[in-house]
């Protein structure tokens, strides 16, 4: 995985700026949010009681990094009524993946950066 594997999902100008170009520290910023991830994405299903927290929380780790389309779905899975949240959580799942995939490639590229000094 690569740069040129990203699919545009996350928007790294916005970590960039938040991080000030440093690549470590973008390195650990994204670290976090597949920790969030890990933690949070599974709770994305009206099954679990925690769900509209789940989407809050990814909402603002995903906006933190330029995840802008995570984002947007989670706001609205947020303000969803119960009927329609299922369908909904569905895109922010997939939403999610897209931006981890699109994280994996960033650090991967991050990594490779760092092996060349």
């Amino acid at each position: 995985m690569a740069r040129r594997d990203l699919t545009g999902a996350v928007d790294f100008s916005v970590l960039e700026n938040v991080t000030a170009g440093m690549d470590d520290i973008s390195d650990e910023v994204l670290g976090l949010f597949v920790h969030q991830a890990s933690i949070w994405g599974p709770m994305l299903t009206t099954s679990q009681d925690g769900w509209r927290d789940a989407a809050h929380t990814l909402r603002g780790a995903g906006g933190g990094i330029g995840a802008n389309a995570l984002a947007a779905v989670c706001a609205e899975a947020e303000a969803a009524d119960e009927v329609s949240a299922e369908g909904i959580l569905l895109r922010v799942r997939d939403a999610l993946d897209q931006a981890l995939s699109d994280v994996a490639a960033y650090r991967h590229e991050l990594a490779l950066k760092s092996l060349k000094g």
